[in-house]
């Protein structure tokens, strides 16, 4: 028998993420069954189930997925010198994930954001994926004070100000932002960029 590739699992282990978080951003995550993530993947349960006993794996895989894809995009930011200025690389982390996707499991501008809302209801009840979500939490949460810090470093940001809380902010405003878009419509992420830099102005004399 001829030995399968670990492109070919791979590739199938994304097919099933694929439905999976189709599936979840549709209906929701109770309202899906794993019969409809079989469907929607177009694969046989035992092809899916070598991979993921169950929804809650699914969804701690997906999960796990974007907090890191994001974690990784704020660490080689926090390593350039100086890093990009916050509504640039908000704009950027947000970009890539609601749209370039960069090989993310989601399709249509919508998608994630609305999956996003299902994980954050199902962690009030689920105690295995909230602890998921609190470890990528932590795990972004850490790159994104690594950017304050360097902000704070090369003079573009106060020092007074703890980098812990200005990472929890920024942290916010993207998870706000992913938030509106799912409960009230796709708005571009330049919107975002343009708050940002609104809120950054502060202080500054307007000129002429």
């Amino acid at each position: 028998m001829a030995r399968v590739s670990q492109e070919h699992l791979d590739a199938r282990r994304r097919q099933i993420l694929n439905g999976a978080a189709r599936c979840f951003a549709r209906n929701g995550f109770h309202a899906t069954s794993m019969q409809d993530v079989l469907r929607e993947a177009d694969l046989s349960a035992g092809a899916v189930y070598r991979y993921f006993r169950g929804k809650e794996q699914l969804i701690e895989a997906i999960v796990t997925e974007v907090l890191d894809a994001i974690r990784d995009t704020f660490e080689s930011a926090a390593a350039q010198t100086p890093p990009p200025p916050p509504d640039v690389l908000v704009g950027r982390v947000m970009t890539e994930v609601l749209t370039e996707r960069s090989g993310l499991p989601y399709e249509g501008e919508e998608s994630l954001p609305r999956l996003m809302i299902q994980v954050w209801t199902e962690t009030l009840r689920n105690d295995r994926l909230s602890a998921t979500m609190r470890q990528g939490y932590s795990r972004v949460h850490e790159a994104w004070v690594g950017v304050v810090e360097a902000y704070q470093a090369s003079g573009l940001m106060r020092d007074d100000v703890p980098a812990e809380h200005v990472a929890r902010t920024l942290i916010a405003a993207a998870q706000g932002f992913a938030a509106q878009q799912a409960l009230f419509g796709a708005a571009p992420v330049s919107v975002l960029q343009d708050g940002l830099r609104g809120l950054m102005s502060m202080g500054r004399q307007k000129a002429g």
